[in-house]
């Protein structure tokens, strides 16, 4: 299963990276490729909403089938520290499935949003030219 979250991180840092390199001012020039490059990666990109999907469903499965400590049943401090790191893991990774989602449906939203813009400048040039 680490594999999986590897894989996972590296998808959102890609989607960081491609994200902060649209919203970059500096790189006017490059924006054309890269909007492109970014463009056609989305819809393959998009299998990352489905992975996150099955991995939480993996984590809820771990949380429901966890081994609880009664009164009847004390657990041992080594079962209660293996407890508490399996729920730290379940946090993290959560929280890496979450921000993977939300960097997907950003970078959607601004690449859309930036492929608008240069369609509406591309207009008001055209419109300028006509005067």
């Amino acid at each position: 299963m680490a594999l999986e979250w590897v894989v996972l991180g590296y998808a959102a840092a890609a989607e960081a990276i491609m994200l902060l390199l649209i919203t970059l001012p500096i790189l006017g020039a490059l924006r054309k490729g890269l909007i492109a490059v970014v463009r056609s990666a989305l819809r393959p990109m998009l299998s990352i909403v489905p992975f996150c999907l099955f991995l939480l469903m993996d984590i809820y499965w771990k949380y429901e089938t966890r081994p609880t400590c009664d009164q009847e049943h004390a657990c041992t401090p080594t079962e209660h520290l293996r407890h508490q790191k399996s729920i730290m893991k379940s946090q993290r990774n959560a929280l890496l499935i979450a921000s993977a989602l939300v960097l997907y449906w950003l970078l959607f939203a601004v690449t859309n949003l930036v492929v608008k813009v240069e369609q509406l400048n591309q207009r008001i040039e055209k419109l300028k030219r006509e005067d």
